[in-house]
Formats: C-alpha cells, structure tokens, sequence
C-alpha cells in the first residue's frame, strides 16, 4: 500500500505552489536526463526490493529539486519526510529525526551544504551501515549505545555542491545536476499551471511568460499568478502577448528576464567599477544585498547568459550587460572603458 504522506513538521513551512508541483515522472517536464536516470534507479531498487541510493540533487534554485524528491517518494510507494539543514541545530535533532524513520522512508534534507561539520559524522554511519551512535554521560564513565535504523534513502539538495566536504558526498550514490530549463519546457509547465489555476491565457501569452521565466520553473509560476492578479483585476482576459508584456513591465521584469536587482547588479559593476573586476563583497555591499544570494539567487542566471564573467579577481560585466542597459562598450588593452573614455 502507498504511504503519500508528506511529514515537515515544524521544519519547513508550507508551500503555497503544492498544487502545481508533478506528482509523478510522467508529470514532470524537463530535466529529461535526470529525470530518465531516476526512474531507472528508482525501479530497479523496487525490483530488488532494497531501498534506492541515497540522492544529491544539486543546480540553482527554483529547478526541481524538491519536486523530484516528493516524486522519489511517491514511486517507492513510502514517506517523505522533509527538513532543511540549518534548523539541525544539535546531534539531538537529527537522531530524533533519523529514528522516526520506517523502512525505505525518504529523508530529504534541503541545503544540505550548510549541515554542521558534527552532524555530518553522525550521517556518516547511518547512511553507510544504517546505525548510529549515542554517547550516554561524560568523561570516563561516557558508554557507546549503538542503535540500528531501518534502511533509508537520503535525498539531499544543494546550490553548492563544491560546499559538501568530500566524504560526505562519496557516500551518495546517485549524484544528479539539474540545468535552467528551455522555452519549450517551460511553456508546458505554463500551460499545466494556468489549466490548475484556472488562468485564461493564450499560447502567445504563454511564450511571453516563459521567456522572461530565467529558465526557472518557480519563476515561471510566480510570473502566471501575477500577471492573472493584474489581468484580473484590469479585466483583460484571456491573457494575451501584449497583456503578459505590459503585465511583466509594470513587475520590473523586461525582455530578458531580468528584474530590477539583477539591473542593480549590472548597473554597478558598469558605472561604480567601470565595467570590473569587482569583488563579491564589495559588489554585494554596492547593491545592499547579502553575498549568498547575490551568488546563488543571481549570479548563476546572469553568468549562464553573459552578462557577467566570474574570474579570479572579481566579477566583470560582459558586452551583453552594456548592451542591454544601453551603455556604450569597448576594450582598449586590458582596461574597460565606459561611454568610450577611459575612467
């Protein structure tokens, strides 16, 4: 029998977008090597009648990656359970949480490149050997409890895979990347979410949508629901190209996706630093924004397109940035100059 409950307790809120999310492989737009490579895995174990690998899922935000989790969990027929790293705040946590578990549940644990380094050693032998350790008084006369878990699959999801130390990550067996998605994707995922949100709006609106969407499927359901608020509200249904576009304009986001952070962005490494390098905090002190979120939210979006180029001294705008913002590019030697004199 299958068990679809979902558990997150107190340790993720609720997702107001549970309604759009695919509940099934079949469901699931995109990401077809991933997705293809899942499946696989997924029913293999279940012909094995052992529990599937543990999982890192790993790419920018707003892909998927907790999607395809519930979806692994749905397959196996068995539990989720979910939580993000940064609330494990002592050893106690997560063994709670380890020995809630039945056998062949899904863990999902989100940012899992934040875990504590101590919590780490406890996963070490419960993903291995499917045991744990408990460490009863102190000093001396401390004694070594050894407690065994029903076999389970860990599911963790990362922005940042270069921050899961080694050792941890050699115990997963199924390592997948998931990349921004294509036009094409995302129209059918558009045009899934309008049917369920019950959002009139044309193929051509649909387009629209999808390509000022980053890619991103959480975009692209965010961008559907606001431009339903201001199609509702003005009356202008269904949802036509020229509407989407006005609708998008008046959100701050233009012909390319980009908002007005992103533009901040682009802004400041053109005019304060005259095109870069620039450094990451600086940059992110120069825009009022915190560092992670400048390299995970949007850096990889604006570097994937060319907007802007990583390199060992900082960050510097490409010729894409000064052409979308309508500032004048050129390169004399190894110096960037702005409206075509030197700074």
């Amino acid at each position: 029998m299958i068990d679809e409950k979902i558990t997150t307790g107190d340790f993720l809120p609720t997702d107001m977008d549970e309604p759009l999310r695919p509940k099934s492989f079949s469901d699931f737009v995109g990401q077809e090597a991933v997705k293809q490579n899942i499946a696989v895995f997924v029913e293999a174990a279940k012909m094995r009648g052992k529990p599937l690998d543990h999982v890192i899922l790993y790419g920018p935000p707003g892909l998927g990656k907790t999607t395809l989790a519930k979806i692994i969990a749905h397959e196996m027929g068995r539990s989720l359970k979910m939580i993000s790293a940064p609330s494990l705040e002592r050893q106690g946590d997560l063994m709670a949480l380890l020995t809630s578990l039945e056998a062949y549940d899904v863990l999902f644990i989100d940012e899992i490149h934040r875990l504590k380094r101590q919590l780490e050693e406890v996963l070490y032998s419960a993903m291995e050997d499917f045991k744990v350790d408990i460490i009863l008084g102190e000093g001396t006369g401390a004694k070594t409890l050894r407690i065994s878990l029903p076999p389970f699959t860990l599911v963790g999801a990362t922005t940042r895979m270069g921050d899961i130390t080694g050792p941890l990550r050699s115990r997963f067996g199924i390592i997948e990347r998931f990349d921004y998605y294509d036009k094409e994707s995302l129209e059918k995922i558009l045009t899934r979410s309008a049917g369920i949100l019950g959002v009139q709006v044309t193929a051509e609106g649909i387009r629209e949508i999808a390509s000022r969407s980053r890619g991103t499927p959480r975009i692209a359901n965010r961008l559907l629901k606001r431009v339903a608020d201001y199609a509702l509200v003005e009356k202008k249904l269904p949802v036509d190209r020229e509407f989407a576009d006005y609708a998008l304009r008046r959100l701050g986001v233009d012909e390319k996706g980009l908002d007005e952070m992103d533009r901040r962005i682009l802004r400041v490494i053109i005019e304060q630093y005259r095109g870069g390098p620039v450094g990451l905090s600086a940059l992110a002190a120069s825009v009022s924004e915190e560092m992670e979120t400048i390299e995970d939210v949007y850096e990889p979006f604006l570097i994937q397109q060319g907007f802007i180029q990583r390199t060992p001294r900082g960050r510097t705008a490409g010729r894409l940035a000064y052409e979308h913002l309508g500032f004048p590019f050129s390169k004399d030697d190894d110096d960037w100059l702005f409206g075509g004199e030197s700074q």
